[in-house]
């Protein structure tokens, strides 16, 4: 793991670790940085998911004789 140096708003931080639940500035700021990227991964495969949807991609399901054969 990386040692970097940084200015974190104490405010911010506090406030993240109430809300992640964390008690180490370090737990804190890894937790926060892994739920973002898992959040923003999310956001795209759901935004990729919707864009099949508007497609038609899943219009076959709508007619239940197409997946019951």
């Amino acid at each position: 793991m990386a040692k970097v140096l940084i200015d974190i708003d104490d405010e911010a931080l506090a406030e993240a670790s109430k809300l992640l639940g964390t008690k180490t500035k370090k737990d804190t700021v890894n937790t926060a940085l892994r739920e973002t990227t898992q959040r923003i991964r999310r956001a795209k495969a759901l935004a990729r998911l919707a864009e099949l949807g508007e497609s038609g991609a899943f219009d076959e399901l709508l007619d239940k004789e197409s997946y019951r054969r």
